[in-house]
């Protein structure tokens, strides 16, 4: 009897527990991300260190990108030792690390740069917990469920992953005026709940491959994808002169390495007797078509978040009279048709899918996706809010079309004793796509507005009554400072003037206007839409590069 025809004998009851304990996994891991996202300043302000200041952009990137950078890197490795010594074990050890990370994080003892360093360590540790458990929940759920009903327990865990991403924007705002520390408690009753539930309820139903570990294999994967990553994430820091760093020999050098070994890693797997991943998997046209698919949908959707972030509390909340401090918050819950569209399509679309095929689905799915794009770029800067509602929620319609059904129909492509690994190389497919694109479209953004933002800002501040030596230099600074001030909701211009003190030497009248809700957000908003042209010009080419690969599938998953 196969694994498949033995899950048609499992419980209902088994089902459903799985399904829950993934999901509370996934949502757990997906909040803690956008939680702390939406926490930064609350966090450096509890811990006294300014995050725009040059020396400490590398400590506000890598608490943006770090968490992101070790699940890329990890989880096919621990797919794979799924496969091997059981995924439920790998599955439950991951909640008690990331629970333990988490108690640690609310106990930061220390203050400044150091305070700094601990919370960003124990992040990268919590990320090795998520790690687990993302690389092996899709593997559980499809060992739990019959074929037909596996789209939908997919697409319900991947929806809850979107709501924890977008209900932690909200979430973060709240707990953040509490406490910063709150943002960490938040997930250890979870935690503790869902470890204790997984070590009572999970079993292993799947096939187990007992093997050795491919270790040449798994060392260049891993310091070759985090090679890649650390330049990329470098990469948006400003260098010698320039507003991004990639004119910089450690990250071109870094970059170098990366494609080298990852070259190296493909010449290792098609020698070792048994590889960290199987190559002649990519033959599987399902398979393949798939997690380009994947990739390609994670390079056109990572960046939109914090696109969207900025556009919100940069320029149009502020221009609608919400103070700079507040923008955090509100752009949570402004975003919340987003979320609304993907928890409505999630589910839908991976039930649809168990009857009908995921190639359709999918591909429909990835094209209103990029048309939600074409709507964004057509609208104003100053835009009426029903038809940004609208097109955001079109764009997570699209995205939970496309997710569910492209997951099952991976995952049903390859023997079960390979789904640990398989899953993992989807979620890598999926995490470094999504890290690749924050820093591409932060690049692009960032290059974007050194052309034309200087000029409008020295010309601006200079017809307030800031000095021409003081506006010009302002205008100087990398326009990273400005961006990351707008994502953590400080006021970039008080950011930006307050080491020279000028402004308390400026008549009230002008400190209110250079100060106030419409001076920035009208400087910056042309040189913003002219970013937003070139970087959502290119998820529309990804979107519909996604939906040819979905297609391409074949008639198999129709």
């Amino acid at each position: 009897m196969t694994v498949d025809e033995r899950q048609t004998r499992t419980g209902d009851n088994y089902r459903w527990v799985a399904l829950t304990n993934t999901t509370a996994a996934v949502f757990m891991s997906a909040l803690d991300g956008s939680i702390v996202i939406i926490s930064l300043p609350a966090i450096f302000r509890g811990i006294h260190l300014d995050p725009l200041a040059p020396a400490n952009i590398a400590y506000l990137l890598w608490m943006i990108m770090g968490y992101r950078l070790v699940q890329s890197v990890l989880v096919v490795t621990l797919g794979r030792i799924g496969d091997m010594y059981g995924r439920v074990r790998v599955y439950n050890a991951g909640f008690t690390v990331f629970t333990v990370a988490s108690i640690l994080l609310s106990f930061d003892p220390f203050d400044g740069s150091a305070a700094a360093q601990w919370l960003i360590g124990w992040r990268l540790l919590q990320a090795v917990g998520g790690s687990m458990l993302t690389a092996n929940s899709a593997a559980i759920l499809t060992d739990a469920f019959p074929p037909d009903r596996r789209g939908f327990a997919l697409g319900f865990n991947q929806v809850a992953a979107l709501a924890g991403q977008f209900i932690g924007l909200v979430a973060g705002g709240l707990l953040a005026a509490w406490d910063w520390r709150a943002v960490f408690w938040v997930n250890v009753p979870v935690g503790v709940f869902g470890t204790i539930w997984a070590y009572r309820r999970l079993r292993d139903n799947g096939e187990r491959h007992r093997g050795r570990i491919d270790w040449w294999g798994n060392i260049t994967f891993a310091v070759g994808l985090s090679a890649v990553l650390v330049a990329i994430t470098t990469g948006i820091q400003p260098h010698g002169g320039h507003p991004t760093g990639w004119h910089s020999p450690f990250v071109l050098g870094t970059l170098v390495l990366g494609v080298v070994l990852l070259i190296a890693f493909v010449l290792i797997e098609s020698r070792v007797a048994e590889p960290m991943i199987r190559l002649s998997l990519f033959k599987i046209r399902a398979f393949s078509a798939g997690n380009a698919a994947t990739l390609a949908a994670a390079l056109a959707q990572g960046g939109l978040q914090f696109m969207l972030i900025i556009w919100l509390q940069g320029i149009w909340l502020p221009l609608h009279g919400y103070d700079y401090a507040d923008t955090p918050l509100w752009a949570g819950i402004f975003m919340l048709p987003l979320t609304a569209g993907f928890l409505v399509a999630g589910p839908a679309a991976g039930a649809v899918s168990d009857r009908l095929g995921a190639r359709g689905i999918a591909s429909a799915g990835m094209v209103l996706f990029g048309l939600s794009f074409v709507g964004l770029l057509l609208l104003p800067i100053d835009f009426p809010y029903w038809a940004f509602a609208m097109l955001i929620a079109l764009n997570g319609i699209g995205s939970g079309m496309f997710a569910a059904p492209n997951t099952s129909a991976i995952m049903g492509s390859v023997l079960p004793s390979e789904r640990g690994v398989v899953s993992g190389m989807r979620a890598t497919f999926q995490n470094s796509g999504t890290a690749l694109s924050i820093g591409v479209f932060f690049s692009l953004m960032i290059v974007g507005l050194a052309g034309s933002l200087p000029g409008a800002l020295s010309g601006g501040l200079e017809q307030h009554g800031v000095p021409h030596d003081v506006a010009q230099q302002v205008a100087a600074l990398p326009p990273v400072s400005t961006l990351f001030a707008a994502v953590l909701g400080v006021n970039p211009l008080e950011h930006l003037l307050a080491p020279s003190g000028v402004l308390g030497r400026l008549p009230p009248e002008r400190q209110a206007a250079i100060t106030g809700h419409d001076f920035f957000p009208s400087l910056i908003s042309g040189p913003f839409h002219d970013g937003l042209t070139v970087v959502f010009g290119v998820s529309i080419a990804l979107a519909a590069l996604a939906a040819v690969a979905s297609l391409a599938r074949g008639r198999a998953s129709c």
